[in-house]
């Protein structure tokens, strides 16, 4: 299987469909952080016509399409206006719309839940497919994560633990806050491999 990983810098889900013996490359603005010639640093949506057979989104910009973050669109955090506000929503929402109507056959994108405005912004928007937790995938903490899936089947739990340990959310501030709060779950990487790369 072609498989692209955009908005990953990680490699975490394109490790895993390699491992597996597929053709899987990330793609993101950063530079992979493991140095891998399997990554292309740029905008994944100059590769969405490229003949992937899957594509799966990690990581896509969410912070103004998400539920949590609502309250900004009307009252701007410090520093921001309202019609920067509304110009981030309409990029992100740009943006999951090229993913979620791209020329692939098979598509998942990750993202928390969204807000009434972002739906109304996204193409041929539809709710999401299913929410996973890690620790239905061998890891102890919690973090929903919401998968919005084309042709793709919903992902079965594969090693269901103890903890409920919310780290990502209790994570202090800091620089590099938002690089690990958007790091992807192994466990889950491995299930998508496992599971849609047998769709082969």
């Amino acid at each position: 299987m072609k498989v692209l990983v955009a908005c990953e810098y990680s490699g975490t889900v394109r490790n895993a469909f390699l491992s597996r013996g597929h053709d899987a490359w990330s793609c993101d603005l950063l530079p992979s952080e493991d140095g891998s010639n399997r990554h292309i640093q740029g905008d994944a949506r100059d590769l969405l016509d490229d003949g992937w057979d899957c594509l799966i989104v990690a990581h896509p910009p969410c912070t103004r399409l998400c539920n949590s973050g609502v309250r900004w669109l009307h009252r701007p955090p410090a520093g921001k206006t309202l019609r920067q506000m509304w110009r981030e929503l309409r990029e992100g929402a740009a943006l999951f719309s090229d993913f979620w109507n791209a020329p692939i056959p098979l598509r998942c994108i990750e993202n928390p839940v969204m807000h009434k405005h972002a739906k109304a912004l996204i193409d041929n928007y539809r709710e999401f497919a299913q929410s996973v937790q890690p620790w239905q995938f061998g890891h102890g903490e919690t973090k929903r994560t919401c998968l919005w899936l084309h042709d793709l089947p919903p992902l079965v739990p594969t090693d269901v633990v103890g903890g409920r340990e919310n780290r990502v959310h209790r994570m202090p501030p800091g620089p590099d806050r938002w690089k690990e709060r958007s790091r992807f779950f192994k466990g889950i990487a491995e299930a998508m491999a496992d599971q849609w790369g047998a769709l082969a």
